[in-house]
């Protein structure tokens, strides 16, 4: 049993397996009682439960717990917990509909099956380097939207209070210009302006907005992470051009000396 329990791809087929179940409860598949989506899905937790005990017993709490792709499958085992409780226990005031949310967290089990795909702990570092070199282009970007949405508030929250009634609305609306996709359609909404002039100005501020925060400063954004996240490529490549640079200059050394001689 332990054996089985710690084979990857049996329990990979219990991730997948989970994954379909819980797709599968979101339909009335009426010839299927919902009740055996609910019991599978319960026992698949069960088992998940029994794998890390198993993995413990086996390692030791201190090298189980030492790995992060361990950890990872920790949490999300105690996360979907409370659902198995609730199932178990349907008439108590674990509140059952409420703790079955938890389930859906063990789908992201299959995030651990990653470290099998070659070079993933570069893929992760990469990201990670590239999140730290552009957290003061993200806060600036942040800075600028909020200070657009603030703005626009108070510009328009009477003319489309639906859009820009509340610095929160008003926030997301700014947002959703950032993407681009449908933008002239905003300021096509913005009811107050009466004359030609009015809404050109309104035209050419959302213009201005789109092209500073949704053209120029995404590329920007998109630039650095990924100029980041290739950096550590570049650092092997140079790394590995100075070691052949060096190799071929003593090569061509000792070829010079053989001809002195």
């Amino acid at each position: 049993m332990t054996k089985l329990l710690l084979n990857d791809r049996f329990i990979l087929g219990l991730i997948l397996l989970n994954a379909i179940i819980i797709v599968l409860q979101g339909y009335e598949i009426k010839s299927v009682p919902l009740e055996v989506f609910t019991y599978i899905d319960t026992l698949v937790t069960i088992i998940f439960s029994l794998e890390a005990i198993a993995k413990i017993s086996k390692l030791t709490w201190k090298n189980y717990i030492d790995d992060g792709w361990n950890k990872l499958d920790f949490i999300l085992v105690m996360l979907s917990l409370p659902s198995v409780f609730a199932e178990l226990l349907p008439n108590s005031e674990l509140g059952y509909g409420s703790l079955v949310v938890f389930r859906v967290f063990r789908v992201l089990k299959i995030i651990r099956f990653f470290k099998f795909v070659p070079n993933i702990e570069h893929l992760f570092n990469g990201i990670q380097n590239a999140l730290r070199s552009s957290i003061v282009v993200f806060v600036g970007f942040f800075v600028y939207g909020f200070v657009v949405g603030i703005l626009s508030n108070a510009l328009f929250s009477e003319a489309a209070p639906e859009l820009f009634g509340t610095p929160t609305r008003s926030f997301y609306t700014v947002f959703k210009l950032f993407t681009i996709e449908g933008w002239y359609e905003i300021p096509e909404s913005i009811n107050s302006a009466k004359t030609i002039f009015s809404m050109g100005v309104v035209k050419l501020y959302f213009s201005i907005v789109v092209l500073i925060g949704g053209v120029l400063g995404l590329s920007l954004v998109n630039s650095i992470f990924v100029d980041s996240m290739l950096s550590d490529n570049n650092d092997i490549l140079e790394q590995k051009v100075d070691k052949l640079s060096s190799e071929v200059s003593k090569l061509s050394q000792q070829i010079e000396n053989e001809k002195r001689h």
